[in-house]
């Protein structure tokens, strides 16, 4: 979910300016990257719309030209080969906390002049090692968070390629963002401590580094931030749980961007009025329910054509084969309904076949009232199959037996819908068919 908030705001920005949004998968952790969870983030964006200019770009398919990069600075002595086994730099570590200092290499392989460096040792793969800049500040006008200033002292020397010589990713995105002339870069804000890295690397290859916007944490229900550990679901899955597209995009658009009050809006309308100027500093608290709120208010104004091809897949997954019916069954109930799985369950009842509520069964459909159902049942047999029609047959049967509408109303539902809370019950007949009607009344 926060990556796909995280991708939201670069492709409206996009949008909104005219620029290409490019969509760039970086895979060299290849403990953290696998293809089941690439394509999640790519099969939840194309369910999102979040459609990409250029891309998909992998990072591990660009090694090629991060290594001659890489040889560029390697001649401009700006790396160096670091042999710190990572025991000694556990070791190292250890003792700058129990001394209350910042944990950090300390610059033990950095070749200066008159330094002796250590003795290599034997069969050791270095790691390479990024010079960073002795003193002054790394600065940059974040559009989020304001003015940021990190002293250079406070940054050690960055490996930016392993053993095995391949380069990691704070060097892979500044080679990517020059390759690809990126302009900006919207980002979650657990990319700060890596982006001073990042822009003294555009500096040592004599690039200015892209204007920056790092976006708050979006947390959970408990105030923690979201994570698989914590129970947040892939976006496929609200997908699954009949949420609109529109209306995700609405809310998460909401999660840390703003225009004035507006609660809901349309995609259009989210695009016209964006602007990075309206970035939220604050972190944002995911919530389901308002989540499932913004839903329904979509559902409901939604054309009841376009409603009904949204819910199609729902319907296979219940066996309902719909027909011409469909759009105007949606129309009836959507105002009902906050996901498409709820709207198709209460479409099923008009294709297949009910089982009453027993409960409602029970205190509706009484023998007392069961032969007015009979006599509403003889007169729905002849008459037109509109929803005028029906109301007239229904009022007769009122008059002619003396009971009050809900007497009548609630059992009729009950059989015909297996629930008495329904919409009005002409127009709940109307789109059903009289055959069914005809027989659910009459076994009543």
């Amino acid at each position: 979910m926060g990556n796909i908030r995280s991708a939201l705001y670069p492709w409206a920005f996009a949008r909104a300016t005219g620029g290409d949004f490019i969509l760039r998968i970086e895979d060299t952790d290849l403990d953290r990257s696998t293809q089941a969870s690439v394509d999640v983030i790519i099969e939840g964006m194309a369910w999102l719309e979040l459609n990409h200019d250029e891309g998909p770009f992998y990072q591990m398919q660009r090694m090629d030209r991060y290594k001659a990069v890489l040889a560029e600075l390697i001649a401009a002595g700006q790396v160096y080969p670091c042999y710190m086994s990572m025991e000694a730099l556990d070791a190292l570590r250890e003792r700058q906390m129990a001394n209350k200092e910042k944990p950090r290499y300390d610059g033990t392989w950095r070749p200066a002049p008159g330094k002796v460096l250590p003795v290599v040792p034997e069969g050791v793969k270095p790691v390479l090692r990024f010079m960073n800049p002795v003193g002054g500040l790394v600065a940059w006008d974040d559009k989020v968070k304001g003015r940021i200033e990190i002293s250079n002292d406070e940054l050690d020397d960055l490996v930016i390629a392993r053993p095995d010589g391949t380069p990691t990713y704070n060097f892979c995105v500044v080679v990517d963002d020059i390759d690809m002339q990126i302009t900006h870069v919207i980002r979650g804000d657990d990319h700060v401590n890596n982006t001073p890295r990042q822009i003294n690397i555009f500096h040592a290859l004599d690039k200015e580094p892209p204007v920056y916007a790092h976006l708050p944490t979006v947390l959970n229900e408990q105030g923690e931030k979201m994570s698989k550990r914590n129970g947040a679901k892939a976006v496929t899955a609200y997908r699954d749980e009949g949420y609109l597209p529109d209306a995700m995009v609405n809310y998460l658009a909401r999660l840390g961007w703003s225009h004035g009050d507006d609660e809901i809006f349309s995609r259009a309308q989210f695009l016209a009025w964006f602007s990075l100027d309206h970035l939220g500093r604050s972190a944002a608290q995911f919530d389901e329910a308002k989540l499932k709120w913004v839903n329904a208010q979509h559902l409901k104004a939604m054309d009841d054509a376009e409603l009904a091809r949204h819910v199609l897949p729902f319907l296979d997954k219940l066996a309902v084969v719909p027909d011409e019916r469909l759009a105007s069954i949606c129309g009836l109930f959507k105002d009902r309904c906050d996901t498409l799985v709820v709207l198709a369950q209460w479409i099923s009842v008009f294709y297949l076949d009910v089982t009453p509520n027993p409960d409602e069964k029970v205190l509706h459909v009484t023998d007392a009232v069961k032969p007015a159902l009979a006599l509403l049942a003889n007169k729905l047999a002849v008459c037109a199959w509109d929803k005028a029609s029906i109301a007239a047959m229904v009022k007769e049967t009122l008059t002619e037996t003396g009971l009050k509408m809900p007497l009548l109303a609630m059992p009729v539902r009950v059989l015909v819908m297996g629930t008495a809370q329904t919409p009005s019950l002409d127009a709940v007949l109307a789109l059903s068919q009289r055959e069914k009607i005809l027989e659910r009344l009459k076994n009543a």
